[in-house]
């Protein structure tokens, strides 16, 4: 059963793309943790796609942040240092055809909603891009 209280972990990664397994690998333990194992499959998917894009797309480092809001709503969210927006395809036909690309189309269709943010922090800037999705 989902915990009744509100939670939220932050993991700083630097930029290597064996940061993508390792968010995924604790983003199962903490939902495992928290009776959650119902969104792992979903929850794991989203994670590595926007990890993915953080340490692909930038040269800093990056940061995952798991957010539980009781009744039932989880958000996923990648930081990283650079401040452009995300450029998710805007079509079906773009997906097919895009070579690379594709892990923002998977967030838009596997998440209930996703969205992004410019952050500027400690004179630092970049951007956070996260996704909810519901415990039904």
């Amino acid at each position: 059963m989902p915990e009744s209280e509100p939670w939220e972990y932050s993991l700083h990664i630097p930029n290597d793309v064996r940061a993508v397994t390792v968010s995924r690998r604790t983003l199962r333990l903490i939902l495992t943790v928290h009776g959650l194992i119902t969104l792992v499959d979903v929850a794991e998917l989203l994670a590595a796609e926007l990890v993915a894009n953080a340490v692909r797309h930038t040269k800093g480092p990056a940061a995952l942040r798991v957010r539980w809001s009781p009744p039932g709503t989880l958000r996923i969210g990648a930081w990283d240092a650079d401040p452009s927006p995300p450029q998710p395809p805007q079509t079906l036909a773009a997906v097919l055809e895009a070579e690379d690309g594709r892990g923002l189309a998977l967030v838009r269709a596997c998440a209930d909603v996703w969205g992004w943010q410019p952050l500027a922090r400690d004179g630092s800037r970049g951007k956070f891009v996260w996704c909810e999705v519901g415990a039904a």
